[in-house]
């Protein structure tokens, strides 16, 4: 192979892409496999896509790269104009990056600088949830708390508070519950001390698609508001359509302080995050903000951006999220929901999350030495499809899930043939006694 083993891989004798179109991907080999993980839950309007290239090579023939200290752009001024038209944010503002973890550092830096901008430099705590995955960057792991990736740079970390996971299947609390929680830990730590709070709209691959009461977020809100808290709302699994709204949050109203995104929102043709602020948030730090990165609202990046956009608005795909999907778990309830090692089928949109368990009467998990999920990713590559795995299904620590999250615009023959593999791999792997 060229190259001759010098890339620093993220896996062993992986299959070698050549070519993608739509929800397939072929190898050199010439082996079609159906990209139902989306990537990682990332790509929104398929493989292939001219229109996207085209954008993208128009772009950077005009202007390829310009530092945003010394120029703007008129592919970034429309990007962050037609993001502002659908982001559940007022007076939205919009910061373009190179990821999700650069979006949340983004956020995260923001709420703090909000603060300070307001006299109150006291306010630096962070509270996010227990199992909570926000990125890898040195804050934004701090807000995450997946044992795995923080083991070993714990002498980095502890900035952040907890609050327990949200996980209806087996904590039975209601999201007002929830949010007293909330209300108890930022009381505990001293309001005058707390920054943000920042929280998925779904979980992603901490739980596995798991969605909150309804009642959770417009309490959660309400909570933030009262005491002074900025909210911001991780998108960046859930954002541009997933969940079949523009956003997680717009299934309940809810309007935060600061929503990140980035995978679906350039579909994987170019590293992209958002940080989109309120304009309140804007209009304080706007003059002491000293932030960025050298890729930062990048033209070529905002010119993908909104050929994204305008294939998903053309072609109605967050409706066919919300459609599709809904088909998708029908199926998955319909063929495994008495399975005696299927827990739960669950999800928004184009994110479905299956969780495994020992004992579906007592949901006890597997052991983790079991590699239940890994066995269950295994057999779908044995299958020709891809799907994302989750190995913290139950508390962010443990438990056993996968999530079939294909692209946005992932055809109804495509979508069925990706449920019969799942379905097929999850009986080679647990197989009814």
């Amino acid at each position: 192979m060229p190259g001759d083993g010098h890339l620093f891989a993220r896996g062993v004798d992986l299959p070698v892409a050549a070519s993608a179109s739509g929800s397939v991907i072929t190898t050199v080999d010439g082996v079609e496999y159906l990209d139902g993980a989306g990537g990682a839950i990332a790509s929104s309007i398929g493989h292939g896509r001219r229109e996207v290239v085209d954008a993208m090579s128009a772009q950077a023939a005009a202007v390829d790269y310009v530092h945003a200290t010394q120029f703007t752009t008129e592919s970034a001024e429309r990007f962050a104009g037609r993001v502002a038209a659908v982001v559940p944010v007022d007076g939205a503002r919009v910061f373009p990056v190179s990821g999700g973890s650069e979006a949340n550092e983004t956020a995260l830096k923001l709420a703090r600088a909000f603060h300070l901008a307001n006299g109150d430099a006291d306010r630096h705590v962070i509270v996010a949830r227990v199992g909570a995955y926000h990125g890898n960057s040195r804050g934004a792991l701090d807000a995450s708390d997946r044992l795995g990736l923080r083991a070993g740079y714990e002498p980095w970390l502890g900035q952040t508070e907890r609050v327990p996971a949200v996980n209806p299947l087996r904590d039975g609390r209601s999201g007002v519950e929830h949010a007293e929680a909330l209300a108890e830990t930022i009381d505990r730590v001293g309001a005058e001390r707390v920054a943000a709070f920042i929280a998925e709209p779904v979980s992603g691959a901490t739980l596995g698609a798991v969605v909150p009461p309804d009642d959770y977020w417009p309490a959660v809100a309400r909570v933030c508001h009262e005491r002074g808290v900025l909210l911001i709302a991780d998108e960046v699994m859930t954002g541009f359509g997933r969940t079949g709204r523009w956003f997680g949050v717009d299934h309940w109203g809810v309007r935060p302080d600061l929503v990140t995104a980035g995978k679906g929102a350039s579909s994987g043709y170019w590293p992209l995050g958002l940080c989109v602020a309120s304009g309140p948030v804007y209009e304080a730090v706007v003059d002491v903000f000293a932030h960025g990165f050298t890729w930062s609202h990048h033209p070529v990046g905002s010119a993908v951006g909104e050929a994204v956009l305008d294939v998903i608005e053309a072609e109605s795909l967050v409706d066919n999220a919300a459609v599709v999907g809904d088909q998708i778990r029908a199926r998955l309830r319909e063929e495994l929901g008495t399975h005696p090692n299927v827990a739960e089928v669950r999800g928004l949109g184009m994110l479905t999350g299956v969780e495994f368990v020992a004992d579906r009467s007592t949901l006890e998990p597997f052991p983790r030495s079991e590699g239940v999920c890994e066995r269950v990713v295994r057999a779908c590559l044995d299958r020709r499809m891809t799907v994302y795995p989750c190995t913290s299904a139950v508390d962010g620590r443990v438990g056993d899930a996968v999530l079939l999250g294909p692209p946005l615009s992932v055809s109804v023959a495509d979508a069925d043939a990706m449920v019969d593999r799942l379905i097929d791999a999850i009986r080679s792997v647990l197989s009814p006694a």
